[in-house]
């Protein structure tokens, strides 16, 4: 009897090995750990140049003052409700904000990556090695990744891994484009060959492309983006100069009055962003985390 059973459970460990990565994947239990829209806020806040800032505390940051706002608001405005319209300002202003910033910052990386690649290239073609050309790039690389390549260089002085050293380059950066570089550059190490340079060539031309198109659509479409600022805009402009004549503050300090406020916040936000959406190109995602 004791054959039989100790094959069975032998045969038991084997399919449950085989079934382990179907039922307990580590990407899955990375994603539990960490949602993602935090990740996508993090990732959001280094592109915007905020990387000591976490996605907690920016979040618990602006809900405070949402709420500050808006108490602040209705004791202080003749009609209450409006401290609504300043609540839903101060929650969604400030995500605006960082939206903005990390797009220029991330147009303004458009120009200077093909950049870098040419100076890899220029580094590879002298000699160099890869974990060598990578930490040049913290002496001769565009200002705004200079530190990053200056880190790498530390980190690998210090620790010799060229892989967990580009793992944490990419997450310094954030970038679409860097991760593109980076997987490219770890995959000749890995992998090894002679056409390095020829592939590097190949991406600055891309990359070069990709900017003059990106630059041309977004310069047709702006005009949209500005559209849909002026249209969320102009009626609350109308609103705040209504309700300076007190026959207008009372007719909108009443339930019916509140509900076209708070009304108009939901219509007014959702014109705000199907707007954005028709006037935005799509970003690259982060394949290559």
């Amino acid at each position: 009897m004791t054959g039989p059973i100790l094959l069975g459970a032998l045969l038991g460990a084997g399919v449950l090995l085989l079934a382990a990565p179907k039922l307990w994947p580590r990407a899955t239990r990375e994603r539990r750990r960490e949602p993602g829209p935090l990740r996508l806020l993090r990732d959001r806040l280094v592109q915007a140049g905020l990387a000591s800032v976490s996605a907690p505390v920016f979040l618990l940051v602006v809900l405070l003052v949402a709420l500050a706002t808006t108490v602040l608001g209705a004791a202080l405005l003749p009609v209450p409700a409006l401290g609504l319209v300043l609540g839903a300002v101060a929650l969604v202003l400030p995500f605006l904000l960082l939206g903005s910033r990390a797009r220029s910052r991330r147009r303004s990386g458009r120009e200077h990556w093909p950049d870098v690649v040419d100076l890899l290239v220029s580094a590879v073609r002298a000699g160099s090695t890869l974990p060598e050309a990578i930490a040049r790039l913290g002496d001769v690389a565009p200002e705004p990744v200079r530190p990053v390549f200056i880190r790498f260089a530390d980190d690998y002085e210090t620790t010799g891994d060229v892989g967990r050293c580009l793992d944490d380059a990419k997450a310094r950066l954030a970038d679409p484009v860097a991760d593109r570089i980076l997987e490219t550059l770890r995959m000749a190490r890995e992998v090894g060959g002679t056409e390095l340079t020829s592939v590097l060539r190949g991406l600055a031309a891309a990359l070069r492309a990709e900017a003059a198109v990106r630059r041309e659509l977004e310069a047709r479409q702006g005009w949209l983006v500005n559209a849909a600022r002026l249209g969320v805009a102009a009626p609350w402009i109308v609103l705040v100069m209504l309700v300076s004549r007190p026959e207008a503050a009372a007719a909108y300090d009443t339930p019916t009055g509140a509900a076209v406020i708070v009304g108009g916040v939901g219509v007014s936000l959702l014109a705000y962003r199907v707007m954005r959406g028709l006037g935005r190109l799509p970003e690259e995602r982060r394949w290559f985390r």
